[in-house]
Protein backbone atom coordinates (compact mmCIF):
# COMPACT_ATOMS: atom_id res chain seq x y z
CA UNK A 1 0.00 0.00 0.00
CA UNK A 2 1.68 3.37 -0.70
CA UNK A 3 0.98 6.24 1.20
CA UNK A 4 -0.76 9.59 0.05
CA UNK A 5 1.31 12.26 -0.31
CA UNK A 6 -0.99 14.71 -0.68
CA UNK A 7 -2.03 14.01 2.96
CA UNK A 8 1.25 15.19 4.39
CA UNK A 9 1.94 18.65 4.74
CA UNK A 10 4.96 18.48 6.83
CA UNK A 11 8.17 19.27 4.73
CA UNK A 12 10.10 16.32 7.11
CA UNK A 13 7.48 14.06 6.93
CA UNK A 14 7.25 13.82 2.91
CA UNK A 15 11.28 13.97 2.85
CA UNK A 16 11.13 10.85 5.16
CA UNK A 17 8.57 8.78 2.99
CA UNK A 18 10.36 9.86 -0.13
CA UNK A 19 13.87 8.49 1.45
CA UNK A 20 12.33 5.20 2.15
CA UNK A 21 10.88 4.65 -1.43
CA UNK A 22 14.32 5.51 -2.60
CA UNK A 23 15.73 2.78 -0.09
CA UNK A 24 13.20 0.44 -2.09
CA UNK A 25 13.68 1.32 -5.17
CA UNK A 26 17.82 0.65 -4.59
CA UNK A 27 16.80 -2.73 -2.74
CA UNK A 28 14.78 -3.46 -6.08
CA UNK A 29 17.25 -2.77 -8.63
CA UNK A 30 19.85 -4.94 -6.43
CA UNK A 31 17.31 -7.57 -6.39
CA UNK A 32 16.76 -7.62 -10.75
CA UNK A 33 20.20 -7.90 -10.65
CA UNK A 34 21.99 -4.59 -10.83
CA UNK A 35 25.29 -3.95 -9.79
CA UNK A 36 24.80 -0.27 -9.07
CA UNK A 37 21.88 1.66 -9.19
CA UNK A 38 20.64 5.28 -8.08
CA UNK A 39 17.02 6.74 -8.07
CA UNK A 40 15.59 10.56 -7.77
CA UNK A 41 12.18 11.00 -6.24
CA UNK A 42 10.54 14.40 -6.47
CA UNK A 43 7.02 15.78 -5.67
CA UNK A 44 6.10 19.24 -5.81
CA UNK A 45 2.70 21.17 -5.62
CA UNK A 46 2.07 24.98 -6.13
CA UNK A 47 -0.55 27.66 -7.30
CA UNK A 48 -0.62 30.06 -10.36
CA UNK A 49 -3.13 32.83 -10.89
CA UNK A 50 -2.82 35.46 -14.04
CA UNK A 51 -5.55 38.37 -14.59
CA UNK A 52 -5.59 40.50 -16.82
CA UNK A 53 -7.48 44.16 -17.54
CA UNK A 54 -8.77 43.40 -13.92
CA UNK A 55 -10.57 39.93 -14.76
CA UNK A 56 -9.28 36.71 -13.46
CA UNK A 57 -8.03 34.71 -16.65
CA UNK A 58 -6.29 31.72 -15.53
CA UNK A 59 -6.17 29.67 -12.04
CA UNK A 60 -4.09 26.84 -12.09
CA UNK A 61 -3.41 23.98 -9.32
CA UNK A 62 -0.90 21.50 -10.19
CA UNK A 63 0.19 18.88 -8.62
CA UNK A 64 2.98 16.34 -9.98
CA UNK A 65 5.63 13.57 -8.68
CA UNK A 66 8.05 11.52 -10.57
CA UNK A 67 10.26 8.73 -10.12
CA UNK A 68 13.67 8.29 -11.90
CA UNK A 69 16.13 5.46 -12.03
CA UNK A 70 19.08 4.23 -13.48
CA UNK A 71 20.77 0.82 -13.26
CA UNK A 72 24.12 -0.25 -14.24
CA UNK A 73 25.16 -3.84 -15.12
CA UNK A 74 28.66 -3.62 -15.30
CA UNK A 75 29.58 -0.16 -17.54
CA UNK A 76 26.15 -0.85 -19.36
CA UNK A 77 23.08 1.76 -18.10
CA UNK A 78 19.91 2.00 -18.12
CA UNK A 79 17.26 4.88 -17.22
CA UNK A 80 13.45 4.25 -16.74
CA UNK A 81 10.90 6.78 -15.48
CA UNK A 82 7.67 7.05 -14.34
CA UNK A 83 4.93 8.92 -11.99
CA UNK A 84 3.32 6.05 -10.77
CA UNK A 85 4.58 5.33 -6.81
CA UNK A 86 2.24 2.37 -6.65
CA UNK A 87 5.02 -0.98 -5.64
CA UNK A 88 4.13 -2.83 -8.87
CA UNK A 89 4.90 0.36 -10.69
CA UNK A 90 8.35 1.12 -9.20
CA UNK A 91 9.04 -2.87 -10.27
CA UNK A 92 8.08 -2.44 -13.59
CA UNK A 93 9.86 0.84 -13.78
CA UNK A 94 13.06 -0.96 -12.45
CA UNK A 95 12.69 -3.64 -14.63
CA UNK A 96 12.62 -1.76 -17.81
CA UNK A 97 15.87 0.00 -16.65
CA UNK A 98 17.50 -3.39 -16.67
CA UNK A 99 16.19 -4.18 -19.99
CA UNK A 100 17.58 -1.42 -21.31
CA UNK A 101 20.53 -1.69 -20.02
CA UNK A 102 21.36 -5.53 -21.06
CA UNK A 103 21.27 -4.28 -24.25
CA UNK A 104 22.85 -1.14 -24.12
CA UNK A 105 26.57 -0.92 -25.31
CA UNK A 106 29.18 -0.70 -22.84
CA UNK A 107 30.34 2.78 -21.83
CA UNK A 108 33.71 3.01 -20.13
CA UNK A 109 32.98 6.02 -18.69
CA UNK A 110 29.20 5.64 -16.97
CA UNK A 111 28.76 4.76 -13.63
CA UNK A 112 28.25 6.69 -10.21
CA UNK A 113 30.00 9.47 -8.99
CA UNK A 114 32.87 8.02 -6.42
CA UNK A 115 31.47 7.10 -3.37
CA UNK A 116 34.43 9.22 -1.40
CA UNK A 117 32.40 12.31 -3.25
CA UNK A 118 28.87 11.86 -1.49
CA UNK A 119 27.72 14.36 0.62
CA UNK A 120 28.21 13.36 4.40
CA UNK A 121 26.92 16.44 5.70
CA UNK A 122 23.31 17.88 4.60
CA UNK A 123 23.62 21.62 5.85
CA UNK A 124 20.26 23.26 6.39
CA UNK A 125 20.19 25.75 3.57
CA UNK A 126 16.81 27.63 4.77
CA UNK A 127 15.34 26.68 1.09
CA UNK A 128 11.69 25.87 2.25
CA UNK A 129 8.96 28.53 3.42
CA UNK A 130 5.95 27.19 2.40
CA UNK A 131 2.93 30.59 1.65
CA UNK A 132 -0.15 29.60 2.62
CA UNK A 133 -1.49 31.58 -0.68
CA UNK A 134 -5.79 31.18 -1.24
CA UNK A 135 -6.49 31.39 -4.76
CA UNK A 136 -8.47 34.64 -3.60
CA UNK A 137 -5.66 35.82 -2.07
CA UNK A 138 -3.53 35.30 -5.20
CA UNK A 139 -5.96 36.82 -7.01
CA UNK A 140 -5.91 39.79 -5.19
CA UNK A 141 -2.53 40.59 -5.49
CA UNK A 142 -2.01 40.05 -9.05
CA UNK A 143 -5.14 42.55 -9.26
CA UNK A 144 -3.13 44.87 -7.28
CA UNK A 145 0.18 44.57 -9.24
CA UNK A 146 -1.60 45.39 -12.51
CA UNK A 147 -3.57 47.82 -11.25
CA UNK A 148 -0.59 49.74 -10.36
CA UNK A 149 1.00 49.52 -13.44
CA UNK A 150 -2.20 51.03 -15.29
CA UNK A 151 -2.13 54.55 -13.69
CA UNK A 152 -1.01 56.47 -17.13
CA UNK A 153 -3.24 56.91 -19.13
CA UNK A 154 -0.26 55.97 -22.20
CA UNK A 155 -0.49 51.68 -20.67
CA UNK A 156 -3.39 51.21 -23.10
CA UNK A 157 -3.41 47.16 -22.61
CA UNK A 158 -1.90 44.34 -20.60
CA UNK A 159 -0.79 41.17 -21.15
CA UNK A 160 -1.31 40.07 -17.44
CA UNK A 161 0.13 40.25 -13.96
CA UNK A 162 0.63 36.55 -12.57
CA UNK A 163 1.23 35.21 -8.79
CA UNK A 164 2.68 31.78 -8.22
CA UNK A 165 3.96 29.60 -5.28
CA UNK A 166 5.68 26.75 -5.51
CA UNK A 167 6.85 23.68 -2.94
CA UNK A 168 8.55 20.81 -3.55
CA UNK A 169 10.97 18.11 -2.49
CA UNK A 170 13.41 15.68 -3.85
CA UNK A 171 15.14 12.99 -2.78
CA UNK A 172 18.51 10.98 -4.47
CA UNK A 173 19.90 8.12 -3.74
CA UNK A 174 22.42 5.85 -5.25
CA UNK A 175 23.84 2.10 -3.87
CA UNK A 176 27.29 3.92 -2.56
CA UNK A 177 24.16 4.10 0.54
CA UNK A 178 23.79 7.84 -0.18
CA UNK A 179 20.23 9.25 0.46
CA UNK A 180 19.47 12.71 0.92
CA UNK A 181 17.16 15.11 0.19
CA UNK A 182 15.51 18.76 0.84
CA UNK A 183 12.51 21.00 0.53
CA UNK A 184 12.13 23.89 -1.34
CA UNK A 185 9.82 26.56 -1.97
CA UNK A 186 9.81 29.64 -4.94
CA UNK A 187 6.92 32.21 -5.18
CA UNK A 188 6.76 34.95 -7.69
CA UNK A 189 4.75 37.83 -8.83
CA UNK A 190 5.36 39.62 -12.47
CA UNK A 191 3.65 42.26 -14.77
CA UNK A 192 3.46 42.38 -18.33
CA UNK A 193 2.34 45.60 -19.80
CA UNK A 194 1.68 47.49 -23.40
CA UNK A 195 2.60 51.53 -23.44
CA UNK A 196 1.05 53.48 -26.82
CA UNK A 197 1.09 56.66 -28.24
CA UNK A 198 -0.04 57.43 -31.03
CA UNK A 199 -1.51 54.78 -33.61
CA UNK A 200 1.67 53.04 -34.52
CA UNK A 201 4.28 53.56 -31.42
CA UNK A 202 3.91 50.23 -29.08
CA UNK A 203 5.65 48.97 -26.47
CA UNK A 204 6.03 46.07 -24.38
CA UNK A 205 8.08 45.76 -20.97
CA UNK A 206 7.29 44.05 -17.71
CA UNK A 207 9.10 43.21 -14.46
CA UNK A 208 8.93 40.35 -11.90
CA UNK A 209 10.23 39.31 -8.22
CA UNK A 210 10.92 36.21 -7.12
CA UNK A 211 11.99 34.24 -3.70
CA UNK A 212 12.71 31.04 -1.70
CA UNK A 213 10.50 33.14 0.61
CA UNK A 214 7.23 35.41 0.14
CA UNK A 215 8.63 37.95 2.45
CA UNK A 216 11.14 38.96 0.46
CA UNK A 217 9.04 39.47 -2.71
CA UNK A 218 8.79 43.41 -3.92
CA UNK A 219 5.28 44.32 -3.46
CA UNK A 220 2.58 44.23 -5.91
CA UNK A 221 2.08 47.51 -6.29
CA UNK A 222 5.96 47.83 -6.84
CA UNK A 223 5.91 45.22 -9.52
CA UNK A 224 3.16 46.62 -11.50
CA UNK A 225 4.90 50.44 -11.61
CA UNK A 226 8.01 49.30 -12.56
CA UNK A 227 6.99 47.06 -15.48
CA UNK A 228 4.61 50.52 -16.35
CA UNK A 229 7.90 52.78 -16.32
CA UNK A 230 10.13 50.57 -18.21
CA UNK A 231 7.13 50.11 -21.27
CA UNK A 232 6.91 54.14 -20.61
CA UNK A 233 10.78 54.66 -21.22
CA UNK A 234 10.48 52.29 -24.31
CA UNK A 235 8.46 54.73 -26.50
CA UNK A 236 9.65 57.14 -29.08
CA UNK A 237 12.21 54.18 -30.02
CA UNK A 238 14.22 54.73 -32.72
CA UNK A 239 16.81 52.70 -35.01
CA UNK A 240 20.72 53.36 -34.96
CA UNK A 241 22.83 53.00 -37.74
CA UNK A 242 25.65 50.51 -38.10
CA UNK A 243 28.56 51.49 -36.01
CA UNK A 244 31.68 50.13 -33.15
CA UNK A 245 30.30 51.31 -29.57
CA UNK A 246 30.60 50.90 -25.84
CA UNK A 247 27.75 48.44 -24.84
CA UNK A 248 26.44 47.98 -21.16
CA UNK A 249 24.04 44.91 -21.04
CA UNK A 250 21.71 45.38 -18.03
CA UNK A 251 22.05 43.59 -15.19
CA UNK A 252 18.75 41.68 -16.12
CA UNK A 253 20.35 40.23 -19.25
CA UNK A 254 23.89 40.24 -18.38
CA UNK A 255 23.37 36.71 -16.79
CA UNK A 256 22.78 35.08 -20.06
CA UNK A 257 26.14 37.27 -21.40
CA UNK A 258 27.90 34.64 -18.58
CA UNK A 259 25.64 31.81 -19.16
CA UNK A 260 27.35 31.33 -22.56
CA UNK A 261 30.66 31.04 -20.66
CA UNK A 262 28.92 28.78 -18.75
CA UNK A 263 28.06 26.66 -21.56
CA UNK A 264 31.71 26.69 -23.24
CA UNK A 265 32.93 25.47 -20.48
CA UNK A 266 30.39 22.60 -19.74
CA UNK A 267 32.22 19.38 -19.49
CA UNK A 268 29.52 17.56 -22.49
CA UNK A 269 31.15 20.46 -24.61
CA UNK A 270 34.56 20.13 -23.58
CA UNK A 271 35.22 16.30 -24.41
CA UNK A 272 33.07 16.66 -27.72
CA UNK A 273 35.26 19.59 -29.09
CA UNK A 274 31.95 22.12 -29.26
CA UNK A 275 33.50 25.08 -27.30
CA UNK A 276 35.68 27.94 -28.32
CA UNK A 277 37.54 27.82 -24.74
CA UNK A 278 38.47 24.04 -25.27
CA UNK A 279 42.10 23.58 -23.77
CA UNK A 280 41.67 27.49 -22.21
CA UNK A 281 42.43 26.05 -18.21
CA UNK A 282 45.15 28.34 -16.66
CA UNK A 283 44.47 30.52 -19.14
CA UNK A 284 43.52 34.23 -19.04
CA UNK A 285 39.73 34.30 -20.52
CA UNK A 286 38.57 37.76 -19.18
CA UNK A 287 40.37 40.54 -17.89
CA UNK A 288 42.65 40.69 -14.73
CA UNK A 289 39.91 41.90 -11.98
CA UNK A 290 36.93 39.54 -12.57
CA UNK A 291 36.32 37.22 -9.94
CA UNK A 292 33.71 34.51 -11.34
CA UNK A 293 32.64 31.67 -8.75
CA UNK A 294 30.14 29.40 -7.42
CA UNK A 295 27.83 29.79 -3.78
CA UNK A 296 26.05 26.81 -3.46
CA UNK A 297 25.83 26.80 0.28
CA UNK A 298 24.30 30.79 0.56
CA UNK A 299 21.10 30.54 3.41
CA UNK A 300 17.60 31.19 1.36
CA UNK A 301 19.31 31.74 -2.32
CA UNK A 302 17.32 30.29 -5.69
CA UNK A 303 20.64 28.60 -6.70
CA UNK A 304 21.53 26.78 -3.32
CA UNK A 305 22.02 22.93 -2.80
CA UNK A 306 23.84 20.72 0.11
CA UNK A 307 24.67 18.16 -3.31
CA UNK A 308 23.87 17.85 -7.24
CA UNK A 309 22.17 15.37 -8.72
CA UNK A 310 24.48 12.69 -8.55
CA UNK A 311 24.54 13.14 -4.59
CA UNK A 312 28.23 14.62 -4.44
CA UNK A 313 28.79 17.50 -2.25
CA UNK A 314 28.77 21.12 -3.24
CA UNK A 315 31.14 23.57 -2.04
CA UNK A 316 32.18 27.18 -2.78
CA UNK A 317 34.33 26.73 -6.08
CA UNK A 318 36.36 29.86 -8.44
CA UNK A 319 36.18 29.35 -11.74
CA UNK A 320 37.49 32.15 -12.74
CA UNK A 321 40.42 34.00 -10.62
CA UNK A 322 42.14 37.74 -11.64
CA UNK A 323 40.55 36.39 -15.37
CA UNK A 324 42.42 33.29 -15.90
CA UNK A 325 40.09 29.84 -16.11
CA UNK A 326 40.53 27.93 -13.07
CA UNK A 327 37.60 25.25 -13.54
CA UNK A 328 35.63 23.62 -15.53
CA UNK A 329 32.08 22.77 -14.95
CA UNK A 330 31.77 18.83 -14.74
CA UNK A 331 29.93 15.82 -13.42
CA UNK A 332 31.27 12.68 -13.24
CA UNK A 333 30.70 10.98 -16.89
CA UNK A 334 32.02 14.57 -18.49
CA UNK A 335 35.21 14.40 -15.82
CA UNK A 336 35.93 11.01 -16.49
CA UNK A 337 36.15 11.54 -20.51
CA UNK A 338 38.28 14.50 -19.62
CA UNK A 339 40.47 12.27 -16.99
CA UNK A 340 39.23 14.87 -14.38
CA UNK A 341 37.19 14.98 -11.28
CA UNK A 342 33.59 15.76 -11.27
CA UNK A 343 33.31 19.41 -9.83
CA UNK A 344 30.15 18.64 -8.37
CA UNK A 345 28.15 20.23 -10.91
CA UNK A 346 25.94 17.32 -12.61
CA UNK A 347 22.61 19.33 -12.86
CA UNK A 348 24.57 22.98 -13.31
CA UNK A 349 26.49 25.54 -11.43
CA UNK A 350 24.63 27.01 -7.81
CA UNK A 351 24.61 30.46 -6.94
CA UNK A 352 27.10 31.50 -10.06
CA UNK A 353 28.15 35.08 -8.63
CA UNK A 354 30.47 37.82 -10.59
CA UNK A 355 31.79 40.00 -8.40
CA UNK A 356 30.65 43.59 -8.43
CA UNK A 357 32.56 46.36 -8.99
CA UNK A 358 32.24 49.84 -7.27
CA UNK A 359 29.63 51.69 -10.03
CA UNK A 360 26.26 51.25 -10.22
CA UNK A 361 24.25 51.37 -13.34
CA UNK A 362 24.43 55.22 -13.30
CA UNK A 363 27.94 54.88 -13.16
CA UNK A 364 28.87 52.86 -15.29
CA UNK A 365 26.52 54.84 -17.95
CA UNK A 366 28.85 57.61 -16.51
CA UNK A 367 31.68 55.63 -17.61
CA UNK A 368 30.63 54.77 -21.02
CA UNK A 369 30.02 58.16 -21.96
CA UNK A 370 28.98 57.40 -25.95
CA UNK A 371 27.23 54.25 -26.39
CA UNK A 372 24.31 51.29 -25.96
CA UNK A 373 22.42 50.25 -22.65
CA UNK A 374 20.92 46.79 -24.14
CA UNK A 375 17.61 45.84 -21.59
CA UNK A 376 16.24 43.17 -23.46
CA UNK A 377 17.93 40.62 -26.23
CA UNK A 378 16.21 38.72 -28.71
CA UNK A 379 17.07 35.39 -31.03
CA UNK A 380 19.69 32.81 -30.32
CA UNK A 381 22.72 33.62 -32.58
CA UNK A 382 24.99 32.25 -30.34
CA UNK A 383 27.63 29.32 -31.47
CA UNK A 384 29.35 28.23 -28.49
CA UNK A 385 31.70 26.03 -30.90
CA UNK A 386 33.37 29.18 -32.39
CA UNK A 387 32.22 32.05 -29.70
CA UNK A 388 30.32 34.00 -32.60
CA UNK A 389 27.58 36.35 -31.10
CA UNK A 390 24.88 38.17 -32.96
CA UNK A 391 21.34 38.58 -30.78
CA UNK A 392 18.81 41.36 -31.36
CA UNK A 393 18.43 43.92 -29.17
CA UNK A 394 16.93 46.69 -27.48
CA UNK A 395 17.28 49.31 -24.91
CA UNK A 396 18.43 53.10 -25.07
CA UNK A 397 20.98 55.53 -26.80
CA UNK A 398 23.04 56.88 -24.08
CA UNK A 399 25.33 60.30 -24.85
CA UNK A 400 27.77 62.14 -22.57
CA UNK A 401 26.78 59.74 -19.87
CA UNK A 402 23.40 60.36 -19.97
CA UNK A 403 20.40 58.35 -21.48
CA UNK A 404 19.12 60.07 -24.86
CA UNK A 405 16.21 58.11 -26.03
CA UNK A 406 15.33 54.01 -26.61
CA UNK A 407 16.78 52.27 -29.40
CA UNK A 408 15.04 48.92 -30.93
CA UNK A 409 15.85 46.92 -33.99
CA UNK A 410 19.01 46.60 -33.61
CA UNK A 411 21.39 43.79 -33.56
CA UNK A 412 25.11 43.65 -31.53
CA UNK A 413 27.86 41.28 -32.54
CA UNK A 414 31.31 40.44 -31.97
CA UNK A 415 32.83 37.19 -31.08
CA UNK A 416 32.64 36.02 -27.28
CA UNK A 417 35.91 35.76 -26.72
CA UNK A 418 36.91 39.07 -27.06
CA UNK A 419 33.63 40.52 -25.80
CA UNK A 420 34.62 38.99 -22.50
CA UNK A 421 38.10 40.30 -22.61
CA UNK A 422 36.89 43.45 -23.53
CA UNK A 423 34.91 43.91 -19.79
CA UNK A 424 35.69 47.09 -18.34
CA UNK A 425 33.75 47.32 -15.65
CA UNK A 426 31.05 44.98 -13.82
CA UNK A 427 28.16 46.84 -12.07
CA UNK A 428 26.95 46.61 -8.02
CA UNK A 429 23.26 46.07 -9.35
CA UNK A 430 23.12 42.84 -8.67
CA UNK A 431 20.74 40.96 -9.79
CA UNK A 432 20.10 38.16 -7.42
CA UNK A 433 16.33 36.30 -8.51
CA UNK A 434 18.47 33.81 -10.38
CA UNK A 435 21.17 31.38 -10.78
CA UNK A 436 23.39 33.65 -11.90
CA UNK A 437 23.90 36.42 -9.89
CA UNK A 438 25.93 39.77 -11.70
CA UNK A 439 25.62 42.91 -12.07
CA UNK A 440 25.09 45.00 -15.54
CA UNK A 441 28.34 44.72 -17.41
CA UNK A 442 30.43 47.32 -19.89
CA UNK A 443 32.05 46.14 -22.72
CA UNK A 444 34.67 48.55 -24.24
CA UNK A 445 33.55 47.84 -27.69
CA UNK A 446 31.22 46.00 -29.91
CA UNK A 447 29.32 46.03 -33.37
CA UNK A 448 25.81 47.15 -33.40
CA UNK A 449 23.97 46.57 -36.77
CA UNK A 450 21.14 49.01 -37.42
CA UNK A 451 20.04 51.16 -40.59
Amino acid sequence: MTTDLASIQDPASRLAVLEQQVSDILAEAKAQGASAAEAGVSTDTGLSVTVRLGEVETVEHHRDKGVAVTVYFGKRKGTASTSDFSPRAIRETVAAACTIARYTAEDEYSGLADAALMATDIPDLDLCHPWALSADQAVALAMDAEAAGRVDHHITNSEGATVNTYQGGRVYGNSHGFIGGYAATRHGISCVLIAQQGDTDMQRDYWYTVARDAAALELPAEVGAHAARRALQRLGARRLSTRQVPVIFAAEVAGGLIGHFLGAIRGSSLYRNASFLVDHLSKQVFPGFVHIHEQPHLKNALGSAPFDEEGVSTRARDFVVDGVLTSYVLDSYSARKLGMQTTGNAGGVHNLTVDPGTLDLDGLITEMGNGLLVTELMGMGVNIVTGDYSRGASGFWVENGEIQYPVQEITIAGNLRDIFMRIQGIGRDVDTRGNIRTGSILIERMTVAGT
